[in-house]
């Protein structure tokens, strides 16, 4: 997840004023109509904490405890786009928060499983999803650089924090032909990447944006 600092470097912020507004904005970004559709289904101000509503339809971060945030819908919506989500996917999400993201892959995939290594958001995404009536997700306290026992394999893997590398785990975890949209550090700063898995290794496809996101940490937070 991304700061709450506001650092984040994706290329444009637009300006929403409802949810309507916010709407409006992903179908500048995505051409896919299912994601669209699942923006318009789930409501922002329902996966940020309380008071922090009035903000939920801005493009841009929302600060969520333990200096964590729920990310640009615009960005995510690049991101959710890029991995291709089929109706039929078991899809992996690293980086929880309260779930917004969440909500909107679980809109568009079969199943989810999704890892925060913060009990406090495990708990706020658990109790946000449930109340949004999404049942096919599981959230899970882990380390994203850790293999998820008898959760896999997945079609697709999106990763809310920043690496250094790809972890061996999320490479392990996905079906050959699967998607990775991973931010990764670069001497440039860092750029979130989609590569797809062959046979032979993980592939890179192309860049998807400039952003800066807090490290993949490794541990869970006590």
């Amino acid at each position: 997840m991304v700061p709450p600092d506001r650092r984040e470097a994706h290329w444009m912020k637009w300006t929403a004023a409802d949810h309507d507004d916010l709407v409006r904005i992903i179908e500048r970004e995505v051409d896919d109509p299912r994601i669209v559709d699942a923006f318009r289904s789930v409501r922002r101000e329902d996966f940020v904490p309380e008071g922090a509503e009035g903000e939920a339809y801005e493009d841009r971060p929302v600060p969520l405890p333990n200096r964590q945030t729920t990310s640009q819908p615009s960005l995510i919506a690049r991101m959710i786009d890029a991995a291709a989500i089929e109706p039929d996917d078991r899809v992996l999400e690293i980086g929880t928060g309260y779930g917004f993201q969440t909500a909107l892959l679980a809109s568009l995939a079969r199943e989810v499983v999704s890892v925060d290594r913060y009990p406090e958001l495990v708990e706020a995404a658990r109790a946000n999803l449930a109340d949004g009536g999404f049942t096919n997700v599981t959230v899970i306290l882990g380390d994203g650089w850790d293999p998820i026992p008898d959760r896999g394999p997945f079609d697709a893997t999106i990763v809310s924090a920043a690496a250094p590398e790809i972890p061996d785990a999320l490479v392990d975890q996905l079906v050959e032909g699967g998607r990775l949209v991973i931010p990764l550090k670069t001497g440039r700063g860092e750029l979130v990447e989609l590569f797809v898995k062959t046979a032979t290794g993980m592939r890179r496809e192309r860049h998807i944006t400039p952003a800066r996101f807090v490290p993949l940490v490794r541990g869970v937070d006590a």
